[in-house]
């Protein structure tokens, strides 16, 4: 019974499960289906919408189309309506033109018509008067030679010595005028180059100048009694011998009482004596070994300020730094001179008047400063360049790297060979100022009376000259000559001549004025 119950029982629970599953498939299925149900509305209900915006778009574009569609007509009807108008005023300008032009044209024709006829009527007047000509011209070529028989009658002279003399008579005006032209056109180019130069040079001395000092080749050092006389000599003249050696130099004691002179060709080495001597003196231990080192402190700091003056010499001039052998050269020449000119102070002139030039040329100025500067390097140079100083000078530089410019004005500087650019004619301008400055350089007595007398005899050298006189310190050359064998004409052709030959023969600063006086003197005795 129990076991039929728990049967039963199990029956009806499987019965139970499958009826519950049967029920859940049942109803998820409904469920299933109201949901695909509501899934196919809300399709049904989103294309409806899509097809409804479709539509709303399309109608709006129908629209927008439309619209667009007829602005364009309007701006196409309203573009050519413009265009049409254009065309009409151009059609309406080029008939007009057509007009002026048909005006033009038979205003031309007409004014053509009048030139031919005027023409016409020129050429039959030219023809008419050509006729004339000829008749004429035969009528006086007859009545020449009526002219010319009757003229060799009279003067007892054939053409051809008539047109000798006629010639003579030519060739002699014709000097004269060229005698007048040429005077003419010298003073006017005279004026010209004179107001130029002024210009030139009065704006460059003006805008500097600079004391002008002269330099003793021997220099003499003052010493305090005999005492300090016998150390500078020293046992046995052990002393000065050793000072002598290690300076380079030559020293004089006894000629001259309290002081000793020292004389040397190189400067350099006078003035490392003359500072060695003045500090053994100064120190009172004077003996060899002392001496040495002495003298190689005063060579150490000679070349620094060697190197230093080099350095004031460029800053003064506003150029760049140059190289270190270059720079101890230029400082050199503070201890040089050249015809009692201090070299260095002679430099840095030259440099300054250069570029004051270039400045009122339009050149560069610190190049010129720059060839100014350099320009008498050479003279620095010592004695185993095997060449003249300027050659010497301008290879030097080459060899440290200065311009071709540069070395090309050091290399002609003194005028022996020829400037090929405008620097180098400056340079040479600059020197020639420099030196004809009063009082920048002196001149023995004998090459000044030389001077004169030179010249002097050059204006004497030419005929018809009685007497010359070189005045104004040589700057001045007065001609004189005879008026019977000199004529007007030939006094401006012979001043010309003469300064000629000065150039040619001279060398002398500055400029040399030739002056030729013709003097004709008639007098007359009243009894």
């Amino acid at each position: 019974m129990d076991s039929t119950l728990i049967a039963l029982g199990s029956a009806g629970l499987v019965v139970g499960l499958i009826l519950g599953v049967a029920l859940i498939v049942i109803y998820n299925k409904m469920l299933g289906d109201k949901r695909l149900a509501e899934a196919q509305k809300e399709v049904e209900r989103i294309v409806n919408k899509g097809k409804s915006q479709a539509a709303k778009i399309e109608r709006d574009s129908k629209k927008k189309s439309q619209d667009f569609e007829a602005r364009a007509r309007r701006n196409a009807e309203k573009e050519i309506r413009q265009q049409k108008q254009q065309l009409d005023q151009t059609e309406a300008k080029l008939q007009e033109k057509m007009k002026r032009l048909d005006k033009d044209h038979e205003r031309k024709m007409q004014e053509l018509e009048k030139e031919t006829k005027e023409i016409k009527e020129q050429q039959n007047r030219l023809q008419i008067a050509e006729r004339r000509t000829q008749d004429l011209e035969a009528q006086v070529e007859k009545q020449i030679q009526d002219l010319a028989r009757k003229l060799e009658e009279a003067a007892q002279l054939t053409a051809d010595q008539a047109r000798k003399q006629l010639l003579s008579e030519l060739e002699e005006e014709a000097k004269k005028q060229a005698s007048d032209e040429i005077h003419r056109i010298e003073e006017e180019a005279r004026s010209e180059a004179k107001k130029r130069s002024r210009e030139i040079l009065a704006v460059a001395i003006s805008r500097y100048a600079s004391d002008v000092s002269a330099e003793r080749t021997v220099t003499t050092i003052p010493i305090n009694g005999e005492e300090m006389k016998g150390k500078i000599i020293g046992r046995e003249g052990r002393n000065i011998r050793a000072l002598e050696a290690t300076c380079g130099v030559d020293i004089v004691i006894d000629e001259t009482p309290d002081s000793v002179i020292i004389s040397s060709f190189d400067p350099l080495r006078r003035e490392v004596a003359k500072e060695a001597l003045s500090r053994l003196m100064e120190d009172g231990r004077v003996h060899p070994a002392r001496i040495e080192e002495v003298v190689d402190k005063v060579k150490s700091e000679l070349e620094t300020r060697l190197q230093e003056l080099g350095e004031k010499a460029c800053l003064e001039l506003g150029l760049p730094e140059m190289k270190p052998q270059v720079m101890r050269l230029i400082g050199s020449m503070k201890y040089r001179q050249a015809e009692s000119q201090n070299l260095y102070q002679f430099a840095l002139d030259v440099g300054m008047l250069c570029g004051l030039m270039a400045a009122e040329i339009g050149v560069d100025i610190k190049q010129a400063r720059r060839a100014g500067l350099l320009h008498c390097i050479g003279r620095a140079i010592d004695h185993t360049a095997e060449a003249s100083y300027a050659k010497a000078g301008a290879q030097f530089l080459k060899r440290h790297g200065e311009p071709d410019a540069i070395v090309h004005a050091v290399e002609v500087h003194n005028e022996k060979d020829e400037a090929r650019t405008v620097l180098a004619h400056l340079v040479q301008a600059a020197i020639r100022l420099a030196i004809s400055r009063p009082g920048a350089r002196r001149q023995s007595m004998e090459n000044y009376v030389k001077r004169l007398e030179d010249l002097e005899s050059i204006g004497n050298s030419f005929d018809g000259v009685e007497r010359t006189f070189a005045i104004q310190a040589g700057k001045e050359v007065r001609v004189i000559v005879d008026s019977s064998r000199v004529t007007d004409e030939q006094a401006t052709m012979l001043s010309r001549d003469i300064s000629r030959k000065i150039s040619r023969e001279m060398n002398y600063p500055g400029q040399i004025k030739v002056a030729v006086v013709r003097e004709t003197r008639i007098v007359e005795h009243a009894r």
